[in-house]
């Protein structure tokens, strides 16, 4: 019996079709940058003026790809991503940052407040998120629950303390549905399920990170307290949330992946 011997170029056609090929490529492909490009420590945005934001302070060029917005930062270790909203794109660029294996990530969303004593401008540190968006149940099984990482978050919190500022622990619940604020059954649950916060990817990001074993956390910002009539996000609203908080909001994610960098060259030398 004749064995089937591989040629270099079949061996090359299998390697140009294996998973971590075409992932790094998506990668590279959705972000428009070279995968040599990407830092150890991520950032995580929705919001294009966060991106334009970080490549001011940092003098670093924004590059566009397909699907994202992205800028490195080599001299921070730092990358920060636009990648858009809701939680399937949540899960995709999660999946495809496995590929590359950050040492940490940090997504800096908004939530809405769902407790009386919150206001807006107060920071929210989900220590775990209700999976009712859908899309983690295609990583991890229904009873899993969604756990942002627990070290991350306590460099969250310690940023927060040493700033001074206001934050709250607690719970978040992460949806796919908008406009939930007219919708009296939704609002009835989430008086059951006594959660403190609400958004669009939080749960996603947390199981699919780990599912995929990367390592990440959230600092999420309080932009809107939907529960109260006049608390509902608005155009005009949104806009002083973004004027009056996106610089504070941004440098306290900076200086968490930070700490953590530096924490991690004390504890391990200059590998990380």
């Amino acid at each position: 019996m004749n064995k089937l011997k591989l040629t270099e170029d079949d061996i090359e056609d299998i390697d140009l079709f294996s998973r971590d090929h075409v992932g790094i490529s998506t990668l590279e492909r959705y972000t428009g940058s070279d995968k040599h490009e990407f830092q150890p420590y991520i950032l995580l945005t929705n919001f294009r003026r966060y991106l334009d934001a970080f490549s001011e302070i940092h003098s670093v060029p924004i590059l566009h790809g397909s699907a994202m917005r992205i800028c490195h930062c080599p001299k921070e270790n730092i990358t920060i991503i636009d990648f858009g909203v809701g939680s399937p794109v949540a899960a995709l660029i999660v999946e495809l940052l496995s590929f590359i294996r950050p040492k940490a990530v940090l997504m800096l969303g908004m939530c809405g407040g769902l407790s009386r004593k919150y206001a807006v401008g107060d920071f929210f540190n989900p220590l775990a998120a209700i999976r009712e968006e859908g899309t983690s149940d295609a990583y991890m099984p229904p009873q899993c629950p969604a756990l942002s990482s627990f070290d991350i978050q306590q460099f969250v919190c310690e940023e927060l303390v040493r700033r001074n500022l206001k934050y709250h622990n607690g719970v978040i619940h992460t949806t796919n549905v908008r406009f939930w604020e007219f919708n009296e059954k939704f609002k009835q649950n989430l008086h059951a399920e006594r959660c403190q916060a609400i958004d669009m990817e939080c749960a996603t990001l947390f199981s699919v990170g780990f599912s995929r074993s990367v390592p990440i956390g959230a600092l999420m910002l309080i932009s809107d307290l939907p529960l109260k009539k006049e608390g509902v996000k608005t155009k005009e609203s949104a806009k002083k949330v973004f004027e009056n908080f996106t610089s504070q909001h941004l440098n306290v994610g900076i200086s968490v992946l930070k700490n953590i960098r530096s924490h991690h060259k004390d504890n391990f030398g200059d590998q990380f």
